[in-house]
């Protein structure tokens, strides 16, 4: 038995990974928490640790299950191959995403980091640049913006807030 890598339709690694167990197949879909403005608010999510990627562990043997209906499965795009194979990965690659990468032990990824620049979308201060300082618990962030030449601490909504660099 090896492992295999199942390139998934676009946002749909959750849906072949469940079609996929219905079929009696061992798959396995590396999750992390991520924060995420939802609704204007900040939420906990999981999102796969690789996007449009699963793993399959399945049979070579002759009295193997067939691979035949993996390609026709809902929300499967296709086996990932080299050539005509299908590509073999080390149990060991599964074993380490398995261990350290619980995602009950770790905290979520945190939707901006301290000390990242910013700009402020919406309000009074729109337009200006800021500096993340932290979550201030009341679904609000804390950040420093240049008022007159001095930094001064602005307690602000995250979904009036925007990474430099990125579009909306």
């Amino acid at each position: 038995m090896h492992w295999y890598v199942i390139h998934t339709k676009s946002q749909q690694e959750q849906r072949a990974l469940l079609n996929l167990e219905q079929q009696g197949y061992e798959c396995y879909l590396p999750l992390l928490s991520v924060e995420k403005l939802r609704k204007g608010r900040v939420s906990v999510i999981q999102e796969p640790l690789f996007a449009r990627y699963l793993f399959i562990h399945l049979d070579t043997s002759q009295t193997a299950k067939s691979w035949a209906p993996i390609r026709s499965t809902l929300g499967v795009n296709c086996m990932v191959t080299f050539g005509s194979e299908p590509t073999k990965l080390d149990k060991r690659l599964i074993k380490a995403l398995r261990t350290p990468n619980d995602s009950a032990c770790n905290p979520p990824q945190s939707l901006f980091v301290k000390g990242e620049k910013l700009q402020i979308t919406q309000g009074p201060f729109s337009g200006l640049e800021a500096i993340y300082q932290l979550h201030d618990g009341e679904s609000r962030a804390m950040v420093l913006i240049n008022l007159l030449n001095k930094a001064v601490q602005l307690k602000i909504p995250p979904a009036n807030l925007r990474k430099i660099g990125l579009s909306t």
